[in-house]
């Protein structure tokens, strides 16, 4: 897929999610099939710039292009100011929220709040195109503020005029947060309208249903989130059976032992000994998700205080399912997030 200037190798994008798509889950997605990895959301606030937080969410190193970054924020200096900031970093393309759903984001009239305010909007984005123009500016929103207020063409018009080189779209309202299904009407409508390119959010979750996505919106790529956490083989799954129309088999066991624990490794190396202890439990607990005797696992894992205890347990996990399974025993549910749980995490 040729996108804003990049050969990419499909049109399946991993979803911006705070405290998820760090640099670790991004580069091991694009190597299990993602076409491009959205960052996780980095603030527009310049006096959190010196924060470990943001300095390792602006952290690129050896990452596949292209780099697309995440900002958020409500002033539209900031924001240029921040476009600058992550380019200067490595940033290939800019992405802006206007999507998160989050309380404490939207408190602050940042992420999804902004679909209010449209005349906010064209300023924001034009002060970010202006800002960064030999890079590529993106916009992710949601199709609006509430069921009443679906405004999604307008900003998509807004979005061209002020020189947005694609928008991506999630298939709720922001008052519906992540509850209920995704609906594609809206994408469809404004996929049908667009002079960019436009991807498709929300609930993709299977080979069929990015097949269905794809064909009842028009969009040129889809974006998944939820679905990937422990499960990041679900990008070469989907790019199988769109090229084929067929299914590939469940992941071996042991590929799943050995992708798990590199995983972990480079968890361990990006955050340090102690903060990755932490981040790891929440991987691994999506990785075995509906797995025959993880709930025990699990207990007893999120006790472990240790790298090696941690990685020892996941060993003997996965080694001991293998002698009754040589692949996964059936697909896990994708993952159910509720409330602000994606997007929770983007102070400092």
């Amino acid at each position: 897929m040729q996108f804003l200037g990049f050969s990419l190798r499909n049109q399946l994008f991993v979803a911006p999610m705070a405290g998820v798509t760090d640099r670790p889950f991004r580069q091991l997605c694009k190597r299990m099939g993602a076409g491009l990895a959205v960052s996780e959301m980095v603030t527009s606030n310049s006096l959190l710039y010196g924060s470990v937080k943001t300095r390792r969410r602006a952290d690129h190193d050896g990452e596949v292009a292209p780099v697309s970054v995440q900002i958020a924020g409500a002033d539209p200096l900031m924001m240029a100011d921040a476009a600058r900031y992550n380019v200067d970093r490595g940033a290939q393309i800019i992405d802006i929220n206007m999507g998160c759903p989050a309380k404490k984001i939207c408190n602050v009239m940042a992420g999804s709040a902004l679909l209010r305010d449209e005349p906010l909007v064209a300023r924001i984005l034009e002060a970010v195109v202006r800002a960064v123009s030999e890079t590529p500016v993106t916009l992710k929103i949601r199709t609006g503020w509430d069921r009443e207020n679906r405004n999604a063409l307008r900003i998509l018009k807004i979005a061209e005029e002020s020189g947005v080189r694609a928008l991506a779209m999630h298939g709720r309202t922001r008052a519906c947060g992540y509850s209920g299904e995704a609906e594609y009407e809206t994408i469809r409508q404004v996929k049908a309208a667009a002079r960019i390119p436009v991807i498709a959010n929300g609930d993709v979750d299977s080979p069929e249903k990015a097949r269905a996505v794809l064909a009842s919106t028009g969009a040129d790529a889809v974006m998944i989130g939820r679905a990937a956490q422990g499960r990041p083989w679900l990008f070469r799954e989907i790019e199988h059976f769109l090229h084929t129309g067929s299914h590939m088999l469940p992941p071996r066991v042991s590929e799943i032992r050995e992708v798990l624990l590199g995983h972990l490794d480079d968890v361990y190396l990006f955050y340090g000994r102690h903060a990755g202890v932490g981040i790891a439990r929440k991987h691994i607990s999506w990785y075995t998700r509906g797995l025959p005797g993880s709930a025990f696992f699990r207990h007893h894992m999120n006790q472990l205080p240790s790298i090696e205890q941690q990685r020892q347990a996941v060993n003997e996990f996965f080694l001991a399912l293998a002698d009754s399974n040589e692949r996964l025993p059936a697909t896990p549910p994708p993952a159910v997030a509720t409330g602000d749980t994606p997007c929770e995490e983007l102070a400092a």
